[in-house]
């Protein structure tokens, strides 16, 4: 039997003596590039595709349709085409779709955003064929019957509309979004129990605005677990039956840039207490309105924990603890040409007043530079992994890439993101939240900075 003395004193040596050497099989806290999680991408009679050949035994294919509500012609269209894929194609009947899918053991989804319209499905690998080419048929197939808008989609769209009624938090982000951009980003995500949508649902019109959709320059195919070489064979096979351009008797799809005015709006409502914050924020990696701090900024205002005990490094855990009835997060909701850094605040009405007292005094303690190069320091790192985190995601990455190669032709890699967020300094976050706050002003037409302004009350004639 070993003495636990010697084998004890043995140990405290080892950890006592310093090593100079890294074993060969020791990773260290270097930064890794996610290059395995890169989207190679390609195009096959005009249609843009992207894959990523992760190893494991499935697959998600999609779809992403320029059709999110922003692009809608009118109110319910983007949830219409939602609701209507996997319905009757020219060459299988819904039941036909829905056993087939079963059989393979498959999962076919749908849904859709304030910018995109996606389609798809998760199936084991060697299934590819066979959903590309169903995804092709939802494309350029589906029949838009009178009976499946009326008994199924109507019904449907109508029963979202009633649960909608009760989830607070959804109506107060569509209120931030229509507050903030007016129209486009700011149209609802579903419409309202208001809406007549029975005046503007009608299948020969959805039907319209699906060639539109799409159209080859509208909609991209991604995949998360094929073979590129695969990808281009079966979506140059199947998608040919897409529209090269959408028809001329459709106005375009294609929206005004979003532009930022801000404002106020209070809701009553007896389903729960909601209050949110937002400010102009982050684009998409993919567009040309990507700004790395705003995720460093979301990060450092936080509002959640992420480590078990412990309330969390962010300003805002810290500042709010005391309000434990009162749920806290800060998010940046990216789309293609703006974003929106929101702060959401749910729970006890008088717990969501203090918080919303001390995340104030919070704010303006960022806009003085009050910032703790540490918390910085967290900030970044934690920015990092949830962005990385976000985009490793099957889902999130699809819709990301897609939406890329529509809009710019250009995917999301999660590389380049991690290195944008590196590279955020202390002085891009400390100049940031007053710029923030400066937006609506810079937005209104008759806006002049201070030096103007100081100018023109110093010249004789006023102007």
């Amino acid at each position: 039997m070993i003495s636990r003395a010697p084998l004890s004193r043995a140990t405290q040596r080892v950890l006592r003596t310093p090593s100079t050497r890294v074993p060969s099989n020791c990773r260290t806290l270097a930064s890794a590039k996610p290059s395995g999680y890169n989207y190679q991408t390609g195009e096959v009679n005009g249609i843009k595709f992207a894959s990523r050949d992760l190893p494991g035994p499935t697959t998600q294919l999609a779809v992403v349709a320029r059709a999110g509500t922003r692009y809608q012609l009118y109110p319910g269209f983007a949830e219409g085409l939602e609701k209507f894929a996997f319905k009757s194609t020219t060459k299988r009947s819904s039941l036909r779709i829905t056993r087939e899918a079963e059989l393979l053991g498959a999962e076919l989804f749908a849904y859709h955003s304030r910018e995109n319209l996606v389609v798809g499905a998760k199936f084991l690998r060697e299934d590819l064929p066979y959903f590309t080419e169903l995804l092709g048929e939802v494309v350029s197939k589906t029949r838009f019957t009178r009976h499946e808008l009326h008994e199924e989609v109507i019904r449907v769209i109508k029963l979202n509309q009633k649960a909608i009624l009760g989830r607070t938090s959804d109506m107060v982000t569509n209120s931030a979004h229509s507050i903030a951009f007016h129209r486009g980003l700011g149209t609802v995500l579903h419409p309202t129990s208001s809406v007549p949508i029975t005046r503007y649902l009608q299948e020969d019109d959805l039907a319209s605005f699906s060639r539109a959709a799409y159209a080859k320059p509208n909609f991209s195919v991604v995949a998360n677990g094929a073979n590129h070489e695969e990808m281009s064979k079966w979506v140059g096979e199947f998608f040919n039956d897409s529209p090269a351009a959408a028809p001329k008797d459709i106005p375009p799809i294609e929206a005004k840039p979003s532009r930022y005015f801000g404002g106020e709006e209070r809701i009553s409502h007896d389903g729960g207490n909601n209050m949110i914050l937002a400010f102009p924020g982050s684009g998409a990696y993919t567009g040309g309105h990507y700004k790395p701090e705003i995720a460093v900024l979301s990060s450092l205002l936080g509002g959640q924990s992420y480590i078990k005990w412990s309330p969390g490094f962010s300003l805002l855990a810290r500042a709010t603890a005391a309000q434990t009835q009162a749920n806290v997060v800060t998010r940046n909701l990216s789309y293609s040409d703006a974003g929106l850094l929101t702060i959401s605040m749910s729970g006890n009405a008088r717990h969501i007043r203090e918080a919303s007292e001390a995340i104030v005094e919070i704010l303006k303690a960022i806009s003085g530079g009050d910032i703790a190069k540490d918390d910085i320091r967290k900030a970044i790192a934690n920015a990092k992994f949830r962005t990385l985190e976000a985009g490793q995601n099957a889902g999130t990455g699809l819709e990301l890439t897609g939406a890329g190669l529509v809009q710019t032709g250009k995917p999301s890699q999660l590389d380049g993101i991690a290195e944008a967020i590196e590279g955020v300094t202390e002085d891009a976050v400390k100049k940031l939240l007053p710029e923030l706050s400066d937006a609506p002003l810079r937005n209104n037409p008759a806006y002049r900075p201070r030096e103007e302004e100081k100018w023109i009350s110093d010249s004789p004639n006023g102007r």
